[in-house]
C-alpha cells in the first residue's frame, strides 16, 4: 500500500465550525479554543463559512451533539453550501460516523484537523513518515462503516497524509503499513542519532527553542543566526527541527535548534509519533521558552508547553523565558517577571539575550590548561569556537592553552589536559 496523497479540491473548502463548551469550561476558554480552530482551518487552506457553538451538559454517545443541534447543523450545511463540519472536540468513531451520515458531509474533530495540518506542513522524509503513522493510528479505529462515504470524497481537508487509498483498506493492511512505517522511522532515526552524535562531539553548547506554535521561534532563529528558516504567520510553520550556529558576544559559538511548536490538546498519536523529535530537546544544555507577549492567552499557552515538557520529562532543564513582541508595549505577567524582553522581528533585546546566554554558560564552564602538539591547529580552532580562550603560548613542547569549556565538552579534550592550579576564574 503506497502513501497516496489526494489532490486538493479545485475550490477553497467551506467549513462550518462547531465550538463546544463543556461543563468545566468558561465562555472565554471556549472562545479561545474556537479562535485557535479558526487558525487551524486557515492553515489547512479552508474557509470558515460559518461558526456555531454548543454548551454541553451531557454528551450524546450516538452523535456527540443533541438531536436539536444536529438538525440546526443540517440546515446550516444546506444554506451555507458547507463542504465539511469541524467539531472543536474529540469524537469517537461512532459519533463521527453518525454525524457524517446525518449531515451528509465530511465531519472532522479537532485532533484530525491538527493531524491534517501536520500532514500539510511536513517537509522532511522523517516528518512525513511520522505524520502518516500518527494519522493511521488515529484513523484505524474509525474505518468501520465509512468505506462508502470515504470513496465519494475528493481528498479535502482531513484526508491528506495517508490519503483515500489508505482509508479504504482493512485493518490488517493498516497494521502492516504501520509496522513498515515504524521500521522506516527506526532507520531514519538511526541516521539522525549519528548526526546528533556529531553535533555533540563538536563541543558547542546546544540551546533549543521551545514554545507554543506561532510564538515567533523561527523568526528568532533567523534573527540570531542570520539564516533563512521558513517563517509564516501560520500554525506549525516549523515541523522539522532546524539547527543553526550562533556567535555569542565573547566570540564563542553555540548551536541553536528550532523545534515543533506545541498546541493545546495535541493529539496523543502525534505526541507518540513525534516523541523522538520532541526528545531531541533533552540533549539541549539550555532551553529558551519563547512566549508571544502580545497574546492575551499567553499564560494558558505557557502552561500548555510546560505540561508537554513535563510529559517528556524535561521540566528540570535550565530554561530562560523569552518574551517576544515586547515592543508592542504589553505588560509583563507575573509568571514571566524574570523573562527577557525582545522583538525577534525588529531586533530589539537580542544583544541582551545573547549576553544572558553567554553569562549562563560562563558559570557552567570549567577552567583547564591544555598542551596541544604544534600540528593540532584544528583542536585550537575548535577551542576558539566552543570555549573561552584565556591565553595561548607557543612553547617548545607544544601549544599551551588556558581556556574555559562546558564541563560536558571538556571530556573530548581529556588527552590534552594538564594540571592547572592557578588558572583564572571564567568571566562572561
Amino acid at each position: 500500500m503506497g502513501n497516496a496523497f489526494p489532490q486538493r479540491p479545485s475550490h477553497q473548502e467551506r467549513m462550518l465550525l462547531v465550538g463546544v463548551r463543556r461543563p468545566h469550561m468558561s465562555v472565554r476558554d471556549m472562545q479561545r479554543s474556537l479562535d485557535e480552530l479558526v487558525q487551524l482551518v486557515g492553515t489547512a487552506g479552508g474557509e470558515v463559512a460559518a461558526v456555531t457553538t454548543q454548551q454541553m451538559k451531557t454528551i450524546s454517545a450516538h452523535s456527540f451533539l443533541g438531536s436539536g443541534k444536529v438538525d440546526e447543523l443540517k440546515k446550516m450545511v444546506h444554506d451555507e453550501k458547507i463542504d465539511a463540519v469541524v467539531v472543536d472536540d474529540q469524537l469517537t468513531a461512532v459519533q463521527n460516523r453518525n454525524l457524517e451520515e446525518a449531515l451528509t458531509v465530511r465531519v472532522l474533530d479537532r485532533p484530525s484537523l491538527i493531524l491534517d495540518v501536520f500532514a500539510l506542513r511536513a517537509r522532511s522524509h522523517e516528518g512525513k513518515l511520522q505524520v502518516e503513522l500518527a494519522q493511521l493510528q488515529y484513523i484505524a479505529p474509525r474505518l468501520v462503516g465509512r468505506g462508502e462515504m470515504l470513496s465519494q470524497q475528493a481528498g479535502g481537508i482531513g484526508t491528506r497524509g495517508p490519503g483515500e487509498t489508505a482509508l479504504e483498506v482493512d485493518r490488517r493492511r493498516i497494521r502492516e503499513r504501520m509496522t513498515l512505517l515504524r521500521r522506516r522511522l527506526d532507520t531514519v532515526r538511526a541516521e539522525r542519532d549519528v548526526q546528533r552524535e556529531k553535533r555533540l562531539q563538536s563541543s558547542m553548547p546546544l540551546v533549543s527553542l521551545v514554545g507554543y506554535t506561532n510564538a515567533g521561534k523561527s523568526t528568532l532563529l533567523n534573527a540570531l543566526s542570520h539564516a533563512d528558516a521558513l517563517v509564516e504567520d501560520k500554525l506549525f510553520a516549523t515541523l522539522d527541527p532546524l539547527t543553526r550556529r550562533v556567535k555569542l558576544p565573547t566570540g564563542r559559538e553555540i548551536l541553536l535548534a528550532d523545534t515543533v511548536g506545541f498546541i493545546e490538546r495535541l493529539p496523543h498519536e502525534l505526541i507518540e509519533a513525534f516523541r523522538a523529535t520532541f526528545e531531541e530537546i533533552s540533549y539541549a544544555h539550555l532551553l529558551l521558552h519563547v512566549i508571544d507577549l502580545s497574546d492575551e492567552n499567553m499564560e494558558v499557552k505557557y502552561h500548555t508547553v510546560e505540561r508537554v515538557l513535563h510529559d517528556l520529562g524535561l521540566t528540570e532543564k535550565p530554561t530562560f523565558i523569552v518574551l517576544n513582541k515586547s515592543d508592542a508595549g504589553h505588560a509583563v505577567p507575573r509568571f514571566a517577571a524574570d523573562g527577557i524582553k525582545i522583538s525577534a522581528l525588529h531586533g530589539q533585546g537580542l544583544d541582551e539575550l545573547l549576553r544572558c546566554i553567554d553569562a549562563y554558560f560562563s558559570k557552567h564552564f570549567v577552567t583547564l590548561e591544555l598542551l596541544l602538539p604544534h600540528t593540532r591547529g584544528d583542536v585550537l580552532s575548535e577551542l576558539y569556537r566552543c570555549g573561552y580562550i584565556r591565553e595561548v603560548r607557543h612553547e617548545p613542547e607544544g601549544i599551551i592553552v588556558q581556556c574555559s569549556l562546558l564541563a560536558s565538552a571538556a571530556k573530548k579534550f581529556s588527552e590534552f589536559i594538564q594540571p592547572c592550579e592557578h588558572s583564572p576564574s571564567p568571566t562572561p
